[in-house]
């Protein structure tokens, strides 16, 4: 999972990347401090995998990833190069997903870039030159399939409609992500190349004082502000202070429990940002557990069992057989998989089993090596 951090200059996204990652980039009061981007990688973190370990004792431990780019601040005008902004919103076509973070506090201390606070304004900034990226991909995605679609292929012919199509609601400045596309029209967009079809979870950046505030019922203009646009645009929105949140990176795991206990604050940002990441990309986690290694392997939601063997290596599910699956709660409470087994907890799956979060799954499968046939068990 590769989140993109977007937003306009001196919104506290580099701020926010260093408390997420750990990674000291600058964070200056003047824009486009950063240029090229800044990448981070941080282990998800899972209980499930730390109690998985104590059982087995393996030899090594690997936690899924998740990859965070501070991406430079983009302003209006990107699209046409201004603020380097080209270059910019390459950067955001590699990512699955955008964590576009927005001011929602004053301070006359911090320079806004347009002199005033309004989140609004500042998300549709960003949201227009997505947009108009976008508009200009696919007018030459349709100049280009114009010159062979005369041929009178009823595939290029259809592939022509769906473009048109998605030029004219670009037009009208909706993003691709709310359009009523089919997989089928989907296909033929290529939407890695389009930036107003990745997922947005927008990030909301609050003072300390807003630190605790209920979104749906916050007296925070700037939030409400957000929230009914965010609502409209059918995204997520979470509300998290990034100069807060760096202080606590900074703080050893009992030094950080005990200020999030004075701040009143269940959860960290990276852990409510992690949660959100994986349900807007709809995105899951299965386990596989042994003495070498206890891992945990994120997959989409609704990935059948040859698949997710797939995931481990390409032979897995190639020859897969069938996959020996347990409850993650009924291995830990019986202890081991043997135990389980003799309670008839273990299950045997075949080819069109549908893997559900937290899964601790050992696949069997067939491999040939040298021309002979050999079973192989794999548990990683």
């Amino acid at each position: 999972m590769k989140l993109g951090i977007v937003g306009l200059p001196n919104v506290g996204k580099s701020t926010l990347f260093n408390a997420l990652t750990k990674i000291r980039v600058e964070a200056s009061n003047y824009p486009f401090c950063t240029i090229e981007p800044n990448i981070g990688v941080v282990p998800v973190p899972s209980s499930e995998l730390t109690k998985l370990a104590e059982l087995y004792k393996p030899e090594q431990i690997t936690p899924a990833f998740i990859e965070f780019v501070d991406i430079a601040g983009l302003v209006q005008g990107a699209s046409k190069g201004e603020g380097l902004g080209n270059k910019f919103l390459s950067h955001i076509r590699e990512v699955d997903a955008i964590i576009h973070v927005v001011r929602c506090f004053d301070d006359q201390n911090i320079v806004h870039v347009e002199d005033k606070v309004d989140p609004v304004r500042d998300v549709e900034y960003i949201n227009l030159e997505l947009i108009m990226s976008d508009l200009e991909t696919v007018n030459r995605k349709i100049e280009k399939v114009s010159k062979t679609a005369k041929n009178g292929s009823k595939e290029l012919q259809r592939q022509l409609e769906v473009l048109d199509r998605v030029k004219k609601e670009l037009e009208k400045f909706v993003r691709i992500q709310n359009m009523n596309l089919s997989d089928e029209d989907l296909a033929y967009l290529d939407g890695h190349d389009l930036l107003s079809f990745k997922p947005v979870i927008y990030v909301a950046n609050i003072t300390e004082r807003d630190v605790n505030t209920d979104i749906d019922n916050s007296e925070n203009k700037y939030i409400n502000a957000l929230r009914k646009y965010t609502s409209m645009e059918n995204c997520e929105l979470i509300a998290i202070s990034a100069k807060i949140e760096s202080e606590i990176s900074q703080l050893s795991l009992e030094e950080q429990i005990e200020f999030m206990k004075e701040l009143n604050i269940s959860a960290s940002g990276l852990d409510r940002l992690i949660q959100i990441g994986y349900k807007t990309l709809n995105l899951i986690s299965y386990l596989t557990g042994g003495p070498k290694e206890v891992r945990a392997w994120t997959i989409k939601n609704g990935t059948k069992a040859p698949q997710a063997a797939g995931k481990i290596h390409s032979d897995f599910e190639k020859g897969f057989i069938r996959a020996e699956v347990i409850n993650f709660d009924d291995l830990i409470k019986y202890g081991s998989m043997n135990t389980a087994k003799e309670a008839g907890l273990v299950r045997s799956e075949g080819k069109e089993y549908v893997m559900k979060p937290n899964d601790v799954v050992l696949f069997r499968f067939n491999l040939r090596i040298c021309g002979h046939e050999k079973r192989i068990l794999k548990s990683r």
